[in-house]
């Protein structure tokens, strides 16, 4: 029987994924040393979706070329390596998009955020696992009312290993007392599905347009339980709990 869901934060319960890939992508037109389109790195970024702040930025550094030029600008940052560089350059953009509290408010995910306070009302327990650091998560869960709607919040800052690892779900599990096999997990990219599952716990991808073709094709859940269309996502979710009830 389920007794606690668990949400991701960044690209479930709002597009901070959008305003980043936006982030990387201004940074990597200010960086890239040929002329590159912002569409260009918004494909991109829909491959590294829920790896590390680390990983993001190096892929995206090999692939479009900006070493020589990141490299340039270590030593305006205080940095030792081209991937670091581009981080901070990036940060620049992504601060600056976070600094207006109408963009975060804008950019809710509904569906996700009702299937939240549903959920509150049940009185199942409700936590959130994400990979976004504590400052900012907890900045981003105040300007959306959500300060007080978790009864357990873990973020990158309490583990060592991120997602696709399963550390931060096992993590939420023993804060919450139960077993991880009565635990819903709502993500939104492969490497969220992949640590709910490692974890041993059942999950719902809810698709975005950054996440939507690698979660069908990562073949880590059963078509069934992604959900494409917003309005399906309460169905969905009532038709694992009625499998769980009969398990």
């Amino acid at each position: 029987m389920i007794q606690a869901m668990i949400f991701d934060l960044d690209g479930t319960l709002v597009q901070t994924e959008k305003l980043k890939a936006l982030s990387y992508a201004k940074a990597t037109i200010e960086l890239c040393p040929r002329q590159v389109e912002e569409n260009e790195v918004l494909e991109a970024f829909k491959d590294v979706v829920g790896l590390s702040r680390q990983e993001v930025a190096v892929r995206l550094v090999e692939r479009f070329g900006l070493s020589e030029v990141a490299r340039s600008r270590m030593g305006e940052f205080g940095v030792s390596t081209p991937w670091q560089a581009f981080v901070q350059v990036r940060l620049r953009y992504y601060q600056s998009l976070l600094a207006d509290p109408h963009v975060l408010l804008d950019n809710r995910w509904p569906h996700n955020m009702a299937l939240l306070q549903e959920t509150k009302r049940s009185n199942c327990l409700v936590a959130l696992a994400t990979m976004s650091r504590c400052e900012q998560a907890h900045r981003v869960l105040s300007i959306l009312g959500l300060t007080a709607a978790f009864d357990f919040v873990a973020t990158r800052d309490d583990v060592e290993y991120g997602k696709p690892h399963p550390e931060i779900y096992n993590l939420v599990a023993r804060e919450l007392n139960i077993s991880p096999g009565q635990c819903l997990v709502i993500e939104d990219s492969p490497s969220g599905v992949a640590a709910a599952l490692s974890a041993g716990m059942w999950c719902i991808a809810v698709a975005t347009p950054f996440t939507r073709d690698r979660l069908h094709n990562a073949n880590l859940l059963e078509q069934r339980w992604i959900v494409d269309e917003p309005n399906n996502l309460t169905d969905v979710v009532h038709k694992m709990y009625v499998e769980r009830l009969d398990a």
